[in-house]
């Protein structure tokens, strides 16, 4: 995707999706970002694969590697401006807050439904990125398999951190193509992410 406008001083956004690949869900989160002014780059950590499921996707995950697809986000930031927001859905997480936390003037980060212990990339997250985590709080990856603790102790521990919980049990639920999408949720999320693009762009 490419900017709305030449010059404009919106926020400048990098979205990582999530284990089933580059959907047309997250492609459709990303548009909206777009439309309300917002540059947004959208990088394929997969090289074009979608799977149906997230059990599939995750396989693909083992076959190449973790180290791979966090090696894949960091390249996604070549020749981009350091003043991004890094925006994970799931497994894009990990590259998303790697960025965040380690490659200077991060402007924020955008985690959704996953959170990994900031220790994982560092001694702490710096002080001068705001963060928001959002996942629902019966996902059982989310809430079953730590994350919520884990954004529990970011909120903790950085100066700008916000958690939002979302009452369900679906995972990938922002992602419109998908059969675990929640619109009501997601139009939270929206909401709520937009308001923290134009409070740090």
């Amino acid at each position: 995707m490419v900017p709305q406008s030449e010059g404009s001083e919106m926020a400048e956004v990098l979205v990582f999706h999530h284990g089933q690949g580059l959907t047309a869900g997250v492609r459709a989160f990303a548009g909206r970002l777009q439309r309300a002014g917002h540059t947004v780059h959208v990088p394929d950590l997969f090289e074009g694969r979608t799977f149906g499921s997230l059990e599939e996707g995750m396989r693909h995950v083992a076959d190449i590697g973790w180290g791979t697809v966090v090696a894949r986000g960091a390249a996604a930031v070549e020749g981009l401006p350091a003043e991004l927001v890094h925006l994970g859905f799931s497994l894009g997480v990990l590259p998303a807050q790697k960025l965040a936390q380690t490659r200077p003037g991060a402007r924020g980060a955008l985690l959704l439904e996953a959170c990994v212990p900031v220790a994982e990339f560092g001694d702490g997250w710096p002080g001068d990125v705001p963060v928001q985590v959002h996942g629902m709080d019966a996902d059982p990856y989310f809430a079953g398999e730590g994350d919520v603790d884990a954004a529990r102790a970011l909120v903790q521990a950085a100066a700008d951190a916000e958690l939002f919980l979302y009452p369900g049990d679906r995972h990938l639920f922002t992602d419109s193509s998908l059969p675990s999408y929640d619109e009501a949720a997601t139009g939270q999320v929206t909401e709520r992410v937009l308001h923290f693009l134009d409070r740090v762009e």
